[in-house]
């Protein structure tokens, strides 16, 4: 399984960048958390904390598209370090209101400013695909990005949290805008395999945005249903693991949904199917729907950790069909666009599902909230098969628009 992973990294420049980025993306999921645990940590209601943390996932769900199109439009060298000092300028507008104790309205607009970051991920799914647009290798590096991005996930609460708990309420938060510097810049002297930009043609006209591809804006709102899957495993996990007096036992469970994905994006990548991708999607779809059926049946949490894992299995190879999709369906000019719309609208479902979920924990038993998580794999289940329908006829007739 490891030899198509050496392959990939046979051409000049994609260590380089595949570390930068990884360095670069962590921040992503330190934050939301670590505005949370800043806020309760110095006696802030769980509410205020909440709504500031929703804020910048709202934030970054709506501008990290925009910044991407400029990227598109610009180039990463132009756009990156202007998008970047913006985010972290939110992220001192954070800490600086906590630490002068400002007014609770300037906590939103550091949020909202923090929302700017570039969607690093993208970033670098678009130099793979500048070096192996076309070719089997592309299927790997989408694998490979996806299981870093789980990694990501994994590493960078438990970071954020600890900074806060044991060093400072703030450090957390700080940490996160040092690693984005640090990754931004690291990425940003890669100079040589950042993608070129695609001049348009006189009297071309402006680029619309690829959420006008109705396909696109399909595959958009699967990740979101995706995602209120995973924010519903989050939460409802933790309120279970306590539930049964097992608190600690939360981390193994969420441990064990991780380690199911990246598995299975590690053997995604490795094996070349010719199978066409409108039903790889399909079955992603179907697989995805009928794993989160156990989870309204556990009663232990040896039980839940088992049916996530095996949710888990599923998701990575879906989301890296769909990445697969979306580069084939835009334009060259427009890729680092439509791979964020992608990642955005999974932030957006996990942010969705969390709330949802722990509305219903408040309300009964912990197992309860797992209903959300039926209702979203029903859209899964809806939004994969419009998608099969609609990518099937138009490669049976590639004159048709997407």
């Amino acid at each position: 399984m490891a030899q198509p992973y050496r392959e990939l990294f046979a051409a000049p420049g994609t260590r380089g960048f595949a570390l930068a980025g990884l360095l670069a993306r962590i921040p992503l999921p330190m934050i939301g958390i670590g505005i949370i645990t800043m806020l309760s940590q110095l006696g802030g209601s769980y509410a205020l904390a909440g709504a500031v943390s929703a804020t910048f996932v709202l934030s970054y769900a709506l501008l990290s598209p925009q910044v991407s199109r400029w990227v598109d439009l610009r180039g990463q060298s132009r756009v990156l370090p202007v998008a970047t000092a913006i985010s972290v300028l939110g992220l001192l507008v954070l800490l600086a209101a906590t630490w002068w104790q400002a007014p609770d309205w300037l906590l939103f607009v550091g949020a909202v400013l923090a929302g700017f970051m570039p969607s690093m991920s993208a970033m670098v799914r678009a130099r793979w695909t500048a070096i192996y647009r076309g070719k089997t290798q592309l299927q790997t590096a989408y694998s490979l990005e996806t299981v870093l991005d789980e990694v990501t996930f994994i590493a960078g609460p438990p970071v954020s949290v600890g900074l806060a708990v044991m060093v400072a309420p703030q450090a957390g938060l700080l940490a996160a805008a040092v690693l984005l510097i640090a990754g931004v810049l690291a990425l940003l002297l890669q100079k040589e395999s950042e993608p070129a930009i695609q001049v348009r043609e006189p009297g071309q006209g402006a680029r619309r945005s690829v959420l006008r591809i109705h396909s696109v804006r399909l595959l958009a709102l699967l990740m979101v249903a995706m995602g209120v899957i995973v924010g519903t495993v989050d939460i409802v996990s933790v309120a279970f693991a306590q539930e049964r007096g097992q608190p600690g036992a939360a981390s193994v469970v969420l441990s064990a949904y991780a380690l199911g994905s990246c598995l299975a994006g590690l053997a995604f990548g490795a094996l070349k199917l010719s199978t066409p991708l409108h039903r790889l999607l399909l079955l992603g779809g179907l697989a995805t729907a009928a794993t989160t059926l156990p989870l309204l049946f556990v009663g232990s949490v040896l039980e839940l950790a088992a049916a996530v894992l095996l949710a888990g299995v599923f998701f990575a190879p879906t989301m890296i069909v769909a990445m697969s999709l979306v580069e084939r369906l835009v334009s060259e000019q427009q890729l680092t666009e439509g791979m964020t719309w992608l990642l955005a609208g999974l932030n957006v479902g996990v942010a969705m599902g969390g709330a949802a979920s722990g509305q219903l924990v408040d309300m009964g038993e912990a197992r309860s909230g797992f209903t959300v998580a039926l209702y979203a794999a029903a859209g899964v289940l809806l939004l994969a098969g419009c998608g099969y329908q609609r990518l099937r006829q138009s490669a049976a007739t590639p004159s048709c628009a997407f």
